[in-house]
């Protein structure tokens, strides 16, 4: 059996889409032939991410790094995030002429933009030196690898997402004590999330936000008509997902948005901004609306049949996105072709 290393700095308690996208990883790893052990936060003395508390950056040494990964031994090294982690294990590949590769996730020179009154050019310019060097690297969706590629990214290869479709399932959905049709957001509460644009519109029924982030006190005094829920997680986040109308996506800086899935999987429509993540989840599937005019998006999104959500959804399994993941770890380690089917359980 191989083994992989991937160096993340967003690792639990967190909750995205990053660190599902990861332990999913994990979760599938056997069934393709590989151990995978994860070099995290965890461990290391940190301090919390300026504007984000609950997001801690390691303040590992170069020499601390290079012992982790040199008692794990591994076959192949993905890294996963731009933070100090991955700086460090980018680092350590560099100087011992190891192959390794990367994945973009976020868009953080705009998120810094969306943040401070500074260009977001500097930041494009290390983010794209960063990957450069690595093998290849993994993006999950065609807008975001021809997006990166007019930037001059290189060794660009894909890695979608998936949804655990027995978690999220219509047949979770509660009686709610709002008025209905409810519009639901489901996420981190940040300014880059653009969450304004969904709480401003004039919408019948309620509207919902489940999930935490640094902008929520903000949003709540300034939107008081909205339902704050908080954190919500596993079950509980599943049955809130089921229980909507119309899942609400405002962002228009995610690189693919996995609850855009885990909304379908629930039967739940979406609705969006036509960009890049729900443009390309959604595309001509008609599960969703996108719409410049996202008030009507979310009014439309009313009348798509559930049914038609939940079936869409099901094409996205985790297990397909593990195949396309260790398949691009194996080809960009020259190991050779993962065959497409499961390895038989013997």
């Amino acid at each position: 059996m191989r083994k992989l290393l991937i160096v993340t700095d967003a690792w639990h308690p967190q909750i995205n889409g990053v660190v599902r996208s990861l332990s999913e990883i994990g979760k599938q790893a056997a069934a393709f032939g590989f151990s995978v052990e994860y070099l995290t936060p965890e461990g290391f003395a940190s301090v919390a991410m300026p504007g984000y508390a609950e997001i801690r950056l390691a303040l590992a040494t170069p020499s601390q790094i290079a012992r982790r990964i040199e008692a794990f031994a591994p076959d192949c090294i993905h890294i996963a995030t731009e933070g100090p982690l991955g700086i460090l294990a980018r680092r350590f590949c560099m100087t011992r002429r190891r192959k390794f590769t990367t994945s973009y996730h976020t868009r953080f020179p705009e998120y810094l933009s969306a943040r401070l009154p500074v260009p977001s050019w500097p930041l494009a310019a290390l983010m794209r030196r960063f990957h450069s060097a690595a093998a290849a690297t993994m993006v999950s969706t065609q807008t975001l690898e021809e997006e990166l590629a007019a930037q001059g990214y290189k060794n660009l290869v894909r890695w979608t997402r998936g949804v655990d479709a027995e978690l999220f399932h219509p047949g979770k959905a509660l009686r709610l004590p709002f008025p209905r049709p409810i519009f639901l957001y489901a996420g981190r509460v940040a300014v880059e999330k653009n969450l304004a644009a969904f709480l401003a519109l004039d919408l019948p029924g309620s509207k919902l936000v489940a999930g935490d982030g640094p902008a929520r006190a903000q949003l709540e005094a300034q939107f008081p008509d909205a339902h704050f829920l908080g954190s919500r997680q596993g079950e509980a986040l599943a049955e809130i997902f089921a229980s909507a109308d119309a899942f609400v996506f405002p962002s228009l800086t995610d690189t693919f948005g996995v609850v855009l899935l885990e909304a379908l999987a629930s039967g739940v429509p979406v609705a969006a901004f036509p960009v890049a993540g729900p443009r390309d989840v959604i595309g001509g599937s008609k599960t969703g609306v996108l719409d410049r005019d996202l008030r009507r998006g979310a009014l439309a999104a009313l009348s798509v049949p559930r049914n038609r959500c939940r079936q869409y959804a099901l094409q996205f399994s985790w297990q397909e996105s593990a195949r396309q993941f260790f398949a691009n770890v194996l080809r960009a380690n020259g190991m050779g072709a993962l065959r497409r089917e499961l390895p038989s359980a013997a």
